[in-house]
């Protein structure tokens, strides 16, 4: 598995270098931290992608696996989820980019 701060950082400068405004708003543990991807869709919604689940993971899947925790939500709720989530898991990651789109690049979960 690519190490977390190898793989943000990647993350990081393909979104800028697309156009789109991406910062790593949470540096969590650089070898094996949990990557969080809170996407702003500039219209007052954002969507969170959070690792996906083990269970959800197949033979041959990416070394990263997404799922969509909230899709076009109020910002409040996805700060409140990511504040839980730190506190239960402080070594996570959370990467904030800003596109109108919904496809962030990112393999997700099949489901």
């Amino acid at each position: 598995m690519i190490r977390s701060d190898l793989w943000a950082a990647a993350f990081v400068r393909r979104h800028n270098d697309i156009g789109n405004i991406c910062v790593v708003v949470r540096k969590g543990d650089p070898i094996a931290g949990q990557i969080f991807i809170e996407i702003d869709h500039l219209n007052g919604t954002v969507s969170l992608l959070t690792p996906a689940p083990s269970t959800a993971r197949e033979e041959g899947d990416e070394d990263r696996l997404f799922v969509r925790r909230f899709d076009h939500a109020e910002p409040q709720a996805i700060r409140e989820r990511i504040a839980r989530e730190a506190d239960f898991d402080p070594d996570l990651w959370v990467i904030a980019v800003e596109m109108r789109g919904d496809d962030p690049g990112v393999t997700m979960a099949k489901g």
